[in-house]
């Protein structure tokens, strides 16, 4: 493993255009930020003060993309089963319980980190099985991440019972309690694989780690709201009911809410991860997104797994969370560009109650950034920074990726992981993988 370059104290960043995704949305031409230790001290434009120097080249830095939904073990998954409606119970269920182990999952996480790294994603909300590995991933890679222990009643591959689980889950939260850049999570995984019990059960675990969020699928799917019916409520009322409509909840898609559920869920302060690429892959419709945002609800732009959305870059996610908006709404202007970065970056940030430190290049907010190549032809001319970003921009645009003052990658050269050997030791794993689910004979 290499190790991640520690920037010179103080280290000034020159030369470049300053996004600094503030609330004025400061954006400087020929601007300089400062940064000292793991934080950004000042920035500005114009002369920069005098230091150690690093000439930006003109090039793009804004804040470290944060993505607030994700499964990052399913590499493993990509573009399995992709034109099988019921592939979650006829191909990934069984394979999960049948092959998943920790060796396994720390391996799709590991290539899952590399790709965010040079994607530009600095900030990642995971939830899946084996958490206390993925979160070493995330700490060997230098990212910021919430790692979710995944709950359901079905049969997951690292619990068996319910108990065991939760006792799972209390480990973790030990495990990272005073992790600067880690925090763990209670995942369960939505309200019909889990039930009412367990999900009070998971409310009461919240209340006694207010520090700790909460993530779950919600109204995803349309067995969900069946299952819901049949208690002779909407799912968003079970879970609200359940005690889990709270603001440290992050609800995953929510596809299908109700008027009044979106009353709920914007009352209750829930936050909501915004998944358009999957939701449109599984042919499931468009999320009410800008009602939920009208109402004041936090929404960050997210990956989902890569099973489902197949990239983990956000720069993929964000023209079919522009344009579902505006085909389900009959205009351009529906979801504007501007508020796709901010939900990409600040209000990501604030999805997951991190806005008072990342989101944001600010002084005495951590220095979580990237530098952005604007040069290339198809993003020329710029008339709209944003719309550039939105339309034209891809992860292979990004030169470097900076968390807490540290340099995860360079000129496109990730400094904290092996990607050769990261690379190598997912392909093998994933030849055997396939090798072993032939034996599985699943979906025949």
């Amino acid at each position: 493993m290499l190790s991640a370059a520690r920037v010179s104290d103080p280290l000034i960043l020159h030369n470049c255009r300053l996004l600094t995704m503030d609330a004025e949305l400061t954006d400087f031409s020929g601007g300089w930020i400062e940064i000292t230790g793991d934080t950004i001290t000042r920035l500005g434009m114009g002369t920069p003060p005098p230091g150690n120097r690093m000439d930006m080249g003109g090039d793009l830095i804004m804040p470290g993309m944060v993505n607030p939904h994700c499964h990052m073990s399913m590499t493993l998954f990509r573009g399995l089963g992709e034109d099988v409606d019921d592939r979650l119970f006829r191909y990934i269920l069984p394979l999960e319980r049948g092959l998943m182990t920790a060796d396994l999952a720390e391996a799709g996480a590991t290539l899952a980190a590399v790709e965010m790294i040079r994607g530009g994603v600095t900030t990642v909300a995971d939830m899946y099985y084996f958490e206390d590995r993925i979160g070493q991933v995330i700490d060997r890679a230098g990212m910021r991440g919430i790692v979710g222990q995944t709950l359901a009643n079905f049969e997951a591959p690292d619990h068996k019972t319910m108990d065991e689980g939760f006792a799972r889950l209390d480990a973790l939260a030990d495990l990272y309690k005073d992790h600067p850049r880690i925090t763990a999570s209670a995942a369960p995984h939505a309200p019909y694989s889990t039930g009412i019990e367990v999900m009070e059960r998971v409310a009461a675990w919240s209340d006694a780690h207010p520090d700790s969020p909460v993530q779950m699928h919600l109204a995803e799917t349309k067995p969900e709201l069946d299952w819901a019916a049949e208690q002779g409520a909407t799912t968003v009322e079970l879970t609200d009911r359940a005690g889990l409509l709270t603001d440290r909840l992050i609800a995953a898609h929510v596809m299908y809410p109700t008027e009044d559920d979106m009353d709920l869920i914007a009352e209750s302060g829930t936050h909501v991860a915004y998944n358009a690429r999957s939701n449109g892959k599984a042919g499931r419709g468009v999320a009410p997104i800008t009602a939920l945002r009208a109402r004041g609800v936090q929404v960050g732009i997210a990956t989902d797994g890569p099973m489902s959305g197949n990239t983990l870059d956000l720069f993929s996610q964000f023209a079919p969370a522009v344009m579902f908006q505006n085909i389900a709404q009959g205009t351009r202007s529906a979801l504007l560009a501007q508020d796709v970065v901010r939900m990409a970056t600040i209000e990501g940030a604030a999805t997951l109650r991190m806005d008072d430190r990342i989101g944001s290049l600010e002084p005495g907010k951590q220095a979580d950034l990237i530098r952005v190549s604007i040069r290339d032809p198809r993003q020329q001319p710029i008339y709209d920074i944003y719309s550039m970003l939105v339309y034209a921009t891809m992860p292979t645009d990004v030169q470097a990726t900076m968390v807490a003052g540290h340099w995860l990658m360079q000129d496109r050269t990730v400094a904290t992981l092996d990607v050769d050997k990261t690379l190598a030791d997912f392909l093998q794993t994933a030849r055997l993988f396939k090798i072993n689910m032939a034996k599985l004979d699943i979906g025949s």
